[in-house]
């Protein structure tokens, strides 16, 4: 499913703390926007790998579920592909008819119950619960069906959102006696944090952002001070048009879908929002009839409907006003501009307006500021919270120590990293070090942007700046040449078995063993007896030599038919034309081989050797097949790097102006042998010094940094991808594959392999003859202290050979 480095990880935790299925509860804490809907659909994929049949979502609210619901339904853009069981999706709309009581009965059936929490609660004087009334064509009622599941799984989506009647959901959930509970959320329940080991894996919104995988917040406010509700929502129209504008003619150039930005307002109250929505509507600010969706828990049915469809193209909604409707689980990627009417003093409540627009429109970073970043209009309380406590910085961006870890500071609480304010463009950013998965921060760790502050006017200046930018475009240098990179790739196992795998050669030689005719000796015993002293008889066997017994003669035609029968009733295999092909030619090879004549032999076999070639030939097929499944196998596939003409990147400045730490996501430029003229690195200590020391070198012609998320990567035998730093072109042609790591790493296992693997790979490309001579060089920090030019590098890596 691809899954994102996070996700995975998060993923292999859970299956560590569920797997002996004791019904324990355990919590995954992901930022929003990294993407819990993946981690579900995976781990269902996963339970079902293991024989679990019967998995239940559990969703706070019908936005949620609506949403659920569409992850599974291929026909939607919220369709989560990628997995390789396709279970029975039952909802309440759906569960009290035939098919789905035939498949609740069904011990195969992949069943996945997506139900809101308030169904499954036990009815009361004044409420009624469906799924606790017998169903006729379940047999019984919904919830005591799930009791007697005894493999139930259940997910909880938004877990936070269950505290707020704790005691009402544990009681359903628990009286189901599932054999485990996983708990999904952004931003967990201080009561679930003070429960030892029930938070089992923690991925902040800082490591999402240093990561790259969602925006960087931008506070937008006004150095005049104004704070009124028209001058807010006039302010965040414009902004949003002006992105608009830069999102249109992005796209435009790179061939991409066009992502609408959408201003999301959240308010107080019904009145409040009606006042904003009708203010919205009116005149110099949105401006388009239907482009406002007020979205209140009194919304009809066609308003849920639009409200799913604000991705699509041709949505002509640019606005949504809520009453604290969409706090969580209302997953979109085009929220471009907040504006929260409402006093901000909660932390999750920050966060989780915050998350609303967190989610990248292209999946990823695309350089430009106005497409990279969410930006919410200023409110007083915002700005309130900056000025006391540091809120966003301090409490949401920042890593979340987990409870009982030893990473943590005093008090229980993350040590806090050391942060700058610096002045770039007209925006002040906040940079630090980003957090290391440890819950603390490495000096190691390149510094990151976390939030941005900028007035108004210079938003819109950044905005008008990065359009004019954006028709521009990077091109390698003149002269500079093409590398064809071998990317290495394994090649995917098959799924199923096939007569394909077994080779003709192999079978020969098989068959060569079959050439002399096998007799079958009949072995004689004689019985005699012998009269004793006593006249007691005594009798005895005594072996004779052995006769030859005669045997059945086969047709040679009869063995054919016998041999090629054996292997296509194999249960393995799927019979089908292709492997009838398969199977003439495996005889053909065996038979070929066994006949000594140069015409068919038609001399008849005698039912020994028939019999034992038909077993010695099962078994040679079958050893095919599993040696073929066990074997990892690969390819290379030609990448060219770098494409003839990409965009010019958003931000950028002279690689002078590298201090003691690198921008990660900052451009630097002043290059005179990169293929490039802009350059990115994560790591001064290593990355930067050898672009340096390979930019001035005279033994280099080119060098090229490598993407991170690109093409060009090697596959390891565990199908992780390992990204090298850079390419190295020198005066011979010699190609250099060149990696650079801290000390502190350089002995880590994963290092290791992905070193080992990589020397592997430029022995075996090399020796290929089609791709030139290809050399890996890893160096780290000691080395290139030592090191004053690529020739010492050479030596002291020992990459010179």
């Amino acid at each position: 499913m691809e899954l994102r480095d996070p996700n995975r990880r998060a993923m292999a935790k859970v299956v560590e703390e569920i797997q002996s299925g004791d019904g324990r509860e355990v919590v995954c804490d992901l930022a929003t926007g990294v993407g819990k809907t993946y981690i579900c659909r995976a781990l269902i994929d996963y339970l079902a790998s293991q024989g679990v049949r019967n998995i239940l979502i559990v969703t706070p609210g019908r936005t949620i579920q609506r949403k659920t619901v569409a992850n599974f339904d291929p026909g939607s853009p919220k369709f989560v592909p990628g997995a390789n069981y396709e279970p029975i999706v039952i909802t309440p709309e759906n569960y009290a008819g035939g098919r789905v009581g035939d498949a609740l009965h069904d011990p195969d059936a992949l069943k996945v119950f997506i139900f809101n929490v308030h169904l499954l609660t036990k009815p009361t004087a004044k409420t009624s619960r469906t799924a606790h009334v017998t169903d006729e064509f379940i047999g019984t009622a919904l919830y005591d069906h799930l009791r007697t599941a005894d493999d139930l799984v259940v997910i909880a989506d938004e877990h936070h959102v269950y505290r707020s009647e704790a005691k009402k959901f544990h009681e359903a959930v628990r009286d189901l006696e599932p054999r485990a509970l996983v708990g999904l959320t952004a931003t967990p329940d201080e009561t679930d944090r003070k429960v030892p080991g029930r938070v089992v894996f923690q991925y902040s919104l800082a490591e999402a952002i240093a990561d790259q995988l969602v925006k960087v917040p931008v506070i937008v406010y006004r150095e005049d001070g104004h704070t009124d509700v028209r001058t807010q929502l006039a302010d965040a129209c414009h902004l949003r048009k002006v992105k608009e504008e830069t999102t249109q003619d992005w796209a435009e150039i790179h061939g991409r879908p066009m992502v609408n930005p959408v201003l999301f307002v959240v308010c107080q109250s019904i009145e409040e929002a009606t006042e904003a929505a009708d203010i919205l509507a009116g005149p110099g600010f949105i401006e388009e009839p239907g482009a406002v969706l007020q979205i209140t828990s009194g919304s009809k049915e066609d308003a849920l409907e639009a409200l799913g469809d604000i991705e699509n193209p041709d949505s002509p909604v640019r606005a949504v006003v809520s009453v604290n409707m969409l706090k969580e689980g209302w997953d979109v990627k085009n929220i471009s501009v907040i504006v929260a009417l409402r006093t901000l003093a909660s932390e999750t409540l920050t966060e989780q307006i915050l998350g609303r627009g967190l989610r990248l429109p292209y999946g990823e970073r695309v350089g430009f500021s106005m497409i990279d970043s969410v930006d919410i209009i200023a409110h007083e309380s915002y700005r309130r919270l900056l000025a006391s406590k540091d809120s966003l910085l301090e409490n949401t961006l920042l890593q979340r120590a987990t409870p009982g870890s030893g990473a943590a500071g005093a008090g229980g609480a993350a040590p806090t990293p050391l942060r700058t304010e610096t002045e770039t463009q007209g925006m002040i950013v906040f940079t630090g070090e980003a957090p290391v998965r440890d819950g603390g921060y490495g000096a190691d760790v390149p510094e990151t942007v976390f939030l941005g502050m900028a007035d108004l006017e210079h938003r819109l200046a950044e905005a008008g700046a990065e359009k004019k930018q954006i028709p521009q475009s990077m091109k390698p240098k003149e002269g500079a040449p093409v590398i064809k990179f071998p990317s290495r790739r394994l090649l995917e196992k098959p799924d199923t078995y096939s007569l394909s795998f077994v080779s003709s050669e192999t079978v020969a030689a098989e068959g060569k063993k079959f050439k002399h005719a096998i007799e079958v000796e009949l072995r004689r015993t004689a019985v005699d007896a012998t009269r004793g002293i006593d006249d007691a008889v005594t009798t005895f066997t005594q072996e004779q030599k052995s006769a030859t017994a005669t045997q059945r003669s086969l047709p040679i035609v009869k063995v054919k038919e016998d041999l090629e029968d054996r292997i296509l009733n194999l249960p393995q295999l799927k019979l089908t034309h292709d492997e009838v092909e398969h199977a003439g030619r495996i005889v053909g090879a065996f038979l070929g081989a066994a006949i000594e004549t140069d015409d068919e032999d038609n001399t008849p076999w005698e039912e020994a050797r028939a019999k034992l070639a038909l077993s010695h030939l099962e078994r040679l097929v079958v050893a095919s097949f599993r040696q073929k499944l066990a074997k990892t196998e690969h390819e290379f596939v030609t990448v060219s790097i770098p494409p003839p003409i990409q965009p010019w990147p958003g931000q950028t400045m002279p690689k002078m102006q590298i201090t003691d730490k690198v921008i990660r996501g900052m451009g630097y430029t002043g290059w005179d042998s990169s293929i490039l003229p802009v350059v990115y690195f994560d790591a001064r200590s290593t990355e930067v010094k050898l672009a340096n020391l390979m930019d001035v070198s005279p033994k280099l012609k080119w060098w090229l940094r490598l993407e991170s998320r690109g093409d060009t990567y090697i596959q390891l035998d565990n199908g992780s991808r390992y990204f090298p730093d850079f390419i190295a072109v020198d005066v011979e042609g010699v190609h250099w594959l060149v990696e650079g790591k801290s000390d502190a790493e350089s002995s880590s296992e994963s290092v290791l392999a992905k070193k080992a693997a990589a020397e592997a790979w430029a022995k075996e490309v090399t020796e290929l003859g089609q791709f030139g001579m290809w050399k890996y060089l890893f160096a780290t920090e000691e080395h290139l202290s030592q090191s004053n030019s690529w020739g010492i590098l050479l030596t002291v890596t020992g990459a010179r050979g």
